[in-house]
């Protein structure tokens, strides 16, 4: 078993950075509310958020939070959206500055087909304007169990009812975003070519791994991941987000250094993966994401967004627009591309 690494609030604010490029319009598209990984709440979020960056809204990523715990089991994710909705709507009355859960990725069993179709429509409502997309974590290795979702069967993503479902968000005008690891980038790009009008988001650049059978191999597997990113860059329904970097499986091990590592340190770690993705797939498929409260074990919010400055510095401005804003704005229609800007 894999098991994240809960930092704690010492440790997190031992080297406070000043904030780089404070005025840079910012959507985090990856982050949970959850009672695992040390606990994140709204009020986590908003300190999280207002700590220096321009953060102007996020995106909700489905974990299994606050399920409803009676009824069929098919409607029991509605209460995870339900719940998101009643902290964004919290988070509102509060004046808040951060547009929190401006988007919602919830979940649904997409292994029904078509017949999913009514649970998909009751989330949009339990939305109330939010909801825009669905993930169905496929990330499973043979060698390691990790992560706070149940383990999902091999080979989902190539299951027929499996590909119907993720047909029928698009006709929603839903998304699905991925989660698998790199070693799993095949079954994402069939899946891709197989539901060619669904966008597809790519979580966490792909699951780069960096333990079990590639600890102290990081080259190997880096190799192997970067020989699929071609084909998926070549699905033009696939987008990635860059981060998860502080997911135990990538072999990180900054929290069991007794300081918190520098933006500087991060983004040197970093850089070669973002390099690759960027280049890849161009800034315009490429959107940075905090994954927080997960992303907590590489350093605080505030120091994760000051890395991801530090690895966009010689980009151009529109590049920067794109990784920072307007992918995420425009993939979740929210924010500005909301707005009809």
């Amino acid at each position: 078993m894999v098991q994240t690494r809960h930092p704690s609030a010492e440790w997190l604010a031992r080297a406070p950075e000043p904030t780089l490029d404070p005025t840079r319009r910012i959507i985090d598209p990856h982050h949970h509310f959850s009672h695992h990984w040390g606990g994140f709440g709204l009020d986590d979020l908003l300190r999280d958020t207002g700590a220096g960056h321009n953060v102007e809204g996020t995106v909700y990523v489905q974990c299994g939070w606050e399920y409803r715990t009676s009824g069929e089991a098919r409607w029991m994710p509605l209460g995870e959206t339900e719940a998101v909705v009643a902290c964004a709507e919290a988070a509102q009355a509060r004046g808040a500055k951060t547009d929190v859960a401006a988007g919602i990725v919830g979940y649904a069993d997409l292994l029904e087909g078509d017949a999913i179709e009514d649970v998909l429509v009751a989330q949009i409502e339990a939305g109330k304007g939010r909801f825009r997309g669905i993930r169905c974590s496929a990330a499973r290795h043979d060698a390691f169990k990790h992560g706070v979702l149940p383990r999902p069967p091999a080979g989902l993503f190539a299951d027929g009812g499996f590909r119907a479902g993720v047909r029928r968000l698009a006709k929603l005008g839903l998304s699905f975003d991925a989660w698998v690891y790199h070693t799993q980038l095949q079954e994402v790009i069939d899946l891709a070519r197989a539901a060619p009008d669904t966008i597809i988001v790519l979580d966490h650049i792909g699951g780069l791994l960096g333990v079990g059978p590639y600890a102290g191999r990081q080259q190997v597997a880096f190799d192997e991941w970067l020989s699929l990113l071609a084909p998926l860059a070549a699905c033009p329904n696939v987008v990635v987000k860059i981060g998860g970097y502080g997911t135990a499986v990538y072999g990180f091990d900054f929290i069991s250094q007794p300081e918190p590592p520098s933006s500087l340190t991060l983004a040197n770690a970093w850089r070669p993966s973002v390099d690759a993705v960027i280049s890849a797939f161009g800034a315009q498929r490429c959107m940075f994401e905090s994954n927080f409260p997960v992303d907590r074990a590489s350093a605080s919010y505030a120091t994760v967004w000051n890395a991801f400055k530090r690895l966009a510095a010689n980009a151009s401005e529109r590049e920067k627009h794109d990784l920072f804003y307007g992918t995420a704005a425009r993939i979740y229609q929210i924010g500005d591309a909301a707005r009809g800007i």
